[in-house]
Formats: C-alpha cells, sequence, structure tokens
C-alpha cells in the first residue's frame, strides 16, 4: 500500500518542484514521501535522509505541527498557519496544506508548501521600530501642538473660511458654466448641421467663421469660468493633425472686418518649411493667437498688424514654431511688461475703461504655452508699437485631414441603432434628433428622468444619452435609479455642459459609462456611441485584459512536466477539482465580507494562473483582490475583479477539461471523454 502512495503521489512532482518555497507531501502517518530542492536547502539534510522521516521532528513545535496536520485532514486545507523549522538559523515558515486523493477519491496524504516569511518579520520588526519612533516623535509634536493652540485656531478658521469661499466658487462656476455652454450647444450645433447643407461659397466661409468662433468662445468659458483649473494648470490638450497654414489663415480671417473698418494693413508671413499636416491642440493655438491678435488690433490705430509663423527647428518627431504677432500700436511702457501676464493686469490703469476687457486674456495665453511645453515672451516701445512671440512644438505625421470647413462623415455605417434622448431644453433636444437621424440612427426624447425610466421600462433601447440639470429628476438620479432598480446594463453617456471634475466622478459614481461635454462634436459623439456598443454589458471594463481565443497555455506545464502525459493529466485533474470551489469560496467570501476566507481563496488561485498559462493581468487583478482583502478594504470595483477571476477561471476549466480528454485519448485510446464539475 505504502508504494501504491508513493506512486499516487508522483503526479506532484512538477508542482512540487515548480515552488521556490520548501514543498513536502506526507503520507497519514506523517511520514515523508516526496520533496522539492527548496526543502533540501532550508533543512540541510538531503533526499534520501528526508523522506521516510518523521515530517513534525522538523519544527521547534512538533505537537503544534502535528495538530494542524491532523486538521488538513479535517478541513480538506489549511492557509497560512504560523510555524518554524528547526534548522540552523530558525526559519518562520506559513504552513499551507491540502490532501490529495487517489483516482478512486481516497484521501491518500497531504501537500504542504512551507512559505519562508522570515522577511516579512525582519520588517514587521523594523515596522514596530519605526512606530515606536514615531510615536515619540508625535509626543514631542503634541506638546509644540499645544504652545500652538492659539496660532492653529487661528489657522482653521482661516482655513475653513477659504474652503467654504472655493466651494461657493465652484458651485457659482457649475453653475455658470452650465448657462452659457447650452445656449452655445445650439449655436455650434445647428452651424455645423448648416455647413452640411448646400451653400454657397460665401456662405461657407461665414458659417466656417461663425464655428470656429464659437469653438473659440467654449474654450474660453471653460477657462475664464473655472479659474481654479487655470491656476492649478490642469488644462487637457487635444494630439490630433491639423493643417497648420489653413488654421492660421481662418483665423486671421475672423480679424478681417475690424482691421478693415480700422484702415489697418495686415500681412501674414508664412514659412513654407513648415510641414503641412502636424499634431496639435489646433483650439488651443487660435485662443493663444486671437488673445494676442486682438490686442494687437484692439491697441492699434493706425499703421499694421503682421503674424509670422516660422519654422525654429526640426527634430525627426517634432517640430518647433515660432509665432510672432506685430503690431504698431501704443506700445507698453518698460516698467509695466514684467506684470502683464498676471490674472487680470493691463497696463495702465486707463487701459480698462479707454480699451475695454478684462486683464485675463495674456495670463491665460501664458499657461497655454508653458503647459505645452512652450514659451512667450514680449518686446514694446511706448509709441513704437509691440511685438508678441510665441514658441510651441508639434509632432510631425504622415497622416492628412480633411479641411477644417468640411464635416467628418463616421467611418463605420452602422443604422437602425435606438437612442433615448434625455434633455429638457427643446433645441437642444431639435439638435441631438438631428444629429441622430443623420448617424442613420432612431431617436426618441424625454424631457426628464423620470420619463426616461418609463420608456425603459416599456421599450428598449441601445444606448441613453442623459443630460445632468433637469426639472423633477436629474440625470445623477435617473442613471442611479436605471441601474438599481431596472438592473438595466444599458451604456449611459452623460451631456454635460458643466464639467467640472466633481461632476464627472459623479457621473462615474452612478453608473455612467462616458460623457461629452456641450457644446457637442458630433464625431466625437459618433465614436463614444460606437465604442461603448461595442462593449455590451460591461461599464469601466478597461482593466479587462486583451485575451486571445484561448486563455489558457500548456507550454510551461508541457516543460514542467517534461511532457509526460500522466503528469500533466494529474495536474490538469487537480486544478479542475480545486478551482471551481476556490471561486465559489471567493464569492461566497465576498458576499459575506469574511475577509480572511476571501484571502485565502485568493492565496490558493494566484499560483495557478502561472502553471496553467492563464495571462499575467489576471494574476495581477488576483493581488489587487487579496491587497484589499488583507486591509479588509471593499472598493467598488471589487466585485467586478472577483467576477473577471470567475470568468477567466471557468474559461479554464472548460479548456483543461478538453486538454485532459485530449491527453487521454492520445494515451490510452479511449473513446469517451470524462467530465468534471466545471
Amino acid at each position: 500500500m505504502e508504494a501504491k502512495r508513493i506512486q499516487g503521489s508522483h503526479y506532484a512532482r512538477s508542482l512540487i518542484e515548480a515552488s521556490l518555497d520548501p514543498l513536502f507531501t506526507i503520507n497519514p502517518d506523517g511520514k515523508i514521501t516526496d520533496i522539492n530542492n527548496a526543502s533540501i536547502s532550508i533543512t540541510e539534510v538531503t533526499r534520501e535522509n528526508l523522506i521516510g522521516t518523521n515530517f513534525f521532528d522538523y519544527f521547534t513545535e512538533p505537537d503544534k505541527a502535528r495538530e494542524i496536520y491532523k486538521q488538513v485532514f479535517a478541513e480538506g486545507f489549511v492557509a497560512d498557519f504560523p510555524l518554524t523549522i528547526r534548522d540552523g538559523k530558525l526559519t518562520d515558515v506559513l504552513f499551507n496544506g491540502s490532501v490529495y486523493k487517489d483516482e478512486h477519491g481516497k484521501v491518500i496524504g497531504v501537500v504542504v508548501v512551507a512559505r519562508d516569511i522570515t522577511d516579512h518579520k525582519r520588517i514587521e520588526t523594523e515596522l514596530m521600530k519605526a512606530k515606536e519612533h514615531a510615536e515619540r516623535a508625535t509626543k514631542i509634536a503634541e506638546v509644540a501642538k499645544i504652545k500652538a493652540e492659539k496660532a492653529t485656531h487661528i489657522a482653521e478658521r482661516a482655513t475653513q473660511i477659504a474652503e467654504n469661499a472655493v466651494i461657493s466658487k465652484q458651485q457659482f462656476l457649475s453653475n455658470m458654466s452650465h448657462e452659457i455652454r447650452t445656449p452655445m450647444n445650439s449655436i455650434i450645433g445647428f452651424t455645423k448641421v448648416m455647413l452640411k447643407t448646400p451653400l454657397t461659397a460665401k456662405q461657407k466661409e461665414y458659417l466656417t467663421a461663425i464655428k470656429m468662433s464659437g469653438e473659440v468662445l467654449t474654450v474660453l468659458v471653460n477657462d475664464i469660468l473655472d479659474l481654479a483649473k487655470v491656476d492649478a494648470g490642469k488644462m487637457i490638450f487635444e494630439q490630433k493633425p491639423f493643417k497648420m497654414d489653413a488654421s492660421i489663415s481662418a483665423m486671421i480671417h475672423l480679424f478681417e472686418p475690424k482691421i478693415q473698418e480700422k484702415n489697418l494693413q495686415l500681412i501674414k508671413n508664412y514659412d513654407p518649411d513648415i510641414p503641412k499636416v502636424l499634431v496639435g491642440d489646433p483650439v488651443r493655438l487660435h485662443q493663444i493667437l486671437i488673445n494676442l491678435v486682438s490686442n494687437a488690433v484692439k491697441f492699434t490705430n493706425q499703421g499694421k498688424i503682421t503674424v509670422g509663423v516660422r519654422l525654429l527647428n526640426s527634430h525627426e518627431d517634432k517640430v518647433f514654431l515660432e509665432f510672432t504677432v506685430i503690431d504698431t500700436g501704443i506700445g507698453i511702457a518698460e516698467d509695466k511688461i514684467e506684470f502683464i501676464f498676471q490674472n487680470f493686469q493691463q497696463a495702465t490703469s486707463n487701459t480698462s475703461r479707454l480699451y475695454g476687457g478684462t486683464g485675463l486674456g495674456l495670463a491665460i495665453a501664458k499657461q497655454l504655452a508653458e503647459q505645452q511645453g512652450g514659451t512667450i515672451s514680449v518686446k514694446s516701445k511706448i509709441d513704437k508699437g509691440t511685438t508678441f512671440s510665441v514658441v510651441l512644438p508639434f509632432k510631425k505625421t504622415r497622416g492628412n485631414v480633411e479641411s477644417v470647413t468640411e464635416s467628418k462623415e463616421p467611418d463605420i455605417k452602422l443604422k437602425g441603432l435606438t437612442v433615448l434622448v434625455v434633455e429638457d431644453i427643446a433645441l437642444n433636444q431639435l439638435l441631438m434628433k438631428t444629429l441622430l437621424d443623420d448617424f442613420g440612427f432612431e431617436c426618441e426624447l424625454a424631457g426628464n428622468g423620470k420619463i426616461a425610466i418609463e420608456k425603459l421600462k416599456s421599450k428598449p433601447f441601445d444606448i441613453v444619452l442623459m443630460d445632468l440639470q433637469m426639472p423633477e429628476m436629474n440625470g445623477f438620479d435617473a442613471s442611479r435609479y436605471i441601474r438599481e432598480n431596472i438592473d438595466s446594463q444599458i451604456p449611459i453617456i452623460a451631456l454635460t455642459a458643466d464639467v467640472t471634475t466633481a461632476d464627472l466622478k459623479k457621473c462615474k459614481a452612478v453608473g455612467m459609462n462616458d460623457y461629452i461635454s456641450k457644446p457637442i462634436d458630433e464625431n466625437l459623439l459618433y465614436s463614444k456611441i460606437i465604442d461603448l456598443l461595442k462593449k455590451p454589458g460591461l461599464i469601466n471594463d478597461d482593466d479587462l485584459p486583451v485575451v486571445s481565443a484561448k486563455c489558457t497555455d500548456l507550454t510551461y506545464l508541457i516543460n514542467r512536466t517534461k511532457s509526460n502525459p500522466q503528469l500533466m493529466m494529474d495536474m490538469i485533474a487537480l486544478y479542475l477539482e480545486q478551482t471551481l470551489p476556490l471561486i465559489g469560496s471567493m464569492k461566497q467570501s465576498l458576499r459575506d465580507k469574511d475577509w480572511d476566507s476571501l484571502y485565502a481563496a485568493v492565496h490558493k488561485i494566484i499560483p495557478s494562473f502561472h502553471i496553467m498559462g492563464i495571462h499575467k493581468d489576471y494574476e495581477d487583478i488576483a493581488k489587487k483582490v487579496q491587497e484589499y482583502a488583507s486591509k479588509k478594504q471593499h472598493p467598488d470595483e471589487l466585485q467586478q475583479w472577483v467576477l473577471q477571476l470567475e470568468n477567466v477561471c471557468s474559461r479554464a476549466c472548460k479548456e483543461l477539461e478538453e486538454a485532459y480528454n485530449l491527453i487521454k485519448k492520445q494515451t490510452d485510446g479511449r473513446k469517451e471523454n470524462i467530465t468534471f464539475s466545471c
């Protein structure tokens, strides 16, 4: 019988040697039947002298080792039980044991892995010492705090006042942003619609100027209303291909009526060596140059304005361009030049009264230039004129772009989608319906969240476009209700005129998949709809790794077993036998918020990912679950991670069952398949 047990344990040979920790197989009498090389290293006893000896004699507390060994037979497995191996340095380990059975289901022994935690204990000791030092430092700090209590109280009051002011400002800016951007949505939206209709060259020219002005005004609204974003330098810059020459010409065209009215001369100097198409943010570039050119027009009563663009230098993947705006206007006093890029600063106290403006334009232009890795500078003489110079980097590209005056048609033709638009403003409803009709989508309208919910209950839709600010029920409450009460995973895109960070986080918190800010960019809207509908039923699935057609790769297993089919079958059978119960334990532990059990279940699953060739990203997900379980934390993503692990393990079981039966057919010629409980 003993020989049979030893022979039955041979299936674990490759798994044993794959472990870097000491690993033993032990029979029911407590005798060692097999070991790996790590066991020899830590005990400093040869394989011949270890096999057949009493397993418990190698621990400083044999009785405790025997007790936990019995527990393995009683419960099937034991995880992370602390013991100390009796070797030259008394190594601290965590005992992890699991029973294994013969082909008839009879338990014939135990597999034990002793995880070396010497370094962990050392770190724990060091942390304890650090904590003691920190506690002593805290006491010293508390004494200092008492001495400074009065000053601290004053500082806290000042902080509270400042925080309240920030909250009030954010609320004001949020409301103002919504009120201003909502009509802008209709202005720009219907301008784009008009550009698609048959037009004369002059009409197209005028409408293009309106569209570009509206886009620049929208960016200005964002920056001016959200001063906190400007001050913090948290602007977002697009990287898209555009034609620099056409972009500059379109920008200059905006000023032609005013320049003609003031009888000024406008000169454009454009370097022909500049690549035709560059990658950057044309809207932000326009914002900078419009500030500079509008100032030049404003402060120049006679003479000329020159707009120049030249290639400073060219590298393999990018270029540096210098943009200059030169005027023959009133000039800036030398002692004022250093202040003109500050918020709300103008050259003189009479400037605002005589010429208008807020004094914010140049400050924004400086921020925009510097945050793109560029610079802005100025030279000026009173009554002689001013020269502004902006240097900006742009990426090179081999691609091409369509003319900025033409609307881009969607690349993918996908007709017949049903879209529910939840929007309370009639003009915006009409605009959205017009855009969706152009896409070939079917559109239904709902004036608020309550109406949208009733429509979703009575009729299926492919996607929801949800405004945030509406009467009766706003977009946040409606989305939360859809997720929690209707239990629908329909994609929801927020239509927001308010682009504050707080509201974007709130969109995600209530279950919205994405957002698009007003004024609506029709091409961006189309691409977001298509992208979401390519991934039905998944919210926030960016963390899900892309896997091949098969999720398992048995290359490692083949190498470790030296292509021994029986060993491969035994290891696959062991995986199939243990995995699904562990997945069930993991899901139940999450439901019960039993963090220790969750940790133990995931701990046992992790090694199998590498052995069975499952994508490493899933092992990383399992480690995230394990990490949060150890901290007894429950982030929003935890349930999704566990679901991903369940899905990939279930898929792996099916693939491995097929592999098992294939190997069996090849080795013994049997035609019948063996079915596991996968």
